[in-house]
């Protein structure tokens, strides 16, 4: 949608400049309809995830609170403020001694979301918070690394002091994360799944870049989050026209 209106804009700006007549842009709001009805449920459960990937973000917890407080704010369904519910356990995955039950690969988690199918699990669920709209699902947040040429703008001078720029390319070690969050929504009157989207964002930076973990998971979400709430309600995209004046 975004490259769309870009799109049409520039193709407007070109016709008028073609023209030779003045131009004025503004701004513009295009609505877009949410994937899903939800006009059934007033309450909503973010229940808690399957997370892993790495032990640097607890996935789970961060994801709820960041979800949670998003639909407060931007969603007309009421909020159920509760314990995550323990998904690792109810997976069939446990801790043992000292150490912590840990989803590691898509392979290990795959395995896992047989859990997501057991209606009856989220119907007696539903039933607990009088048949709310169930969020659930996975997320593995994983560290990842790449080596490759990378390309720069460079200002340079030359000997009469006119300035240019130039493309410089340079073979960088980069490393960074990947987020891949599969949200899972349930009918908490039937247990069964009502949709399902699965997302993939990743971000790297130089290797000699100190960057903690939880503000590259917050960075990555960030680019999630709209095409989240656009599932439960309707959302908004800014562009822009070029008129003639």
């Amino acid at each position: 949608m975004r490259q769309a209106l870009l799109a049409s804009s520039v193709v407007a700006a070109l016709a008028v400049v073609a023209c030779g007549g003045a131009t004025r842009e503004i701004s513009i709001e295009t609505p877009i309809k949410p994937k899903l009805d939800v006009s059934m449920f007033q309450r909503v459960l973010v229940a808690g995830f399957l997370a892993g990937g790495t032990d640097e973000v607890d996935g789970n917890a961060e994801t709820i609170r960041l979800l949670r407080s998003q639909l407060r704010n931007k969603s007309d369904l009421r909020v159920i403020d509760a314990d995550a519910l323990p998904l690792m356990e109810e997976s069939g995955l446990k801790a043992t001694g000292p150490e912590k039950a840990v989803i590691k690969d898509e392979k290990d988690l795959e395995s896992r979301e047989h859990l997501f199918a057991n209606a009856d699990y989220w119907k007696r669920i539903g039933e607990e918070y009088q048949h709310p709209l169930i969020v659930t699902g996975t997320v593995m947040f994983t560290p990842h690394q790449r080596s490759g040429y990378v390309q720069r703008e460079e200002e340079v001078y030359d000997s009469f002091g006119r300035r240019r720029v130039v493309p410089i390319r340079s073979f960088q070690e980069r490393k960074g994360y990947i987020l891949k969050p599969k949200f899972i929504f349930i009918d908490g009157r039937t247990g069964t799944t009502l949709y399902s989207e699965t997302f993939r964002e990743e971000v790297l930076y130089n290797a000699n870049q100190s960057t903690p973990a939880l503000s590259s998971y917050f960075e990555l979400m960030e680019r999630l989050v709209p095409s989240f709430l656009n599932t439960l309600s309707s959302q908004k995209i800014k562009g822009s026209r070029v008129l003639l004046q």
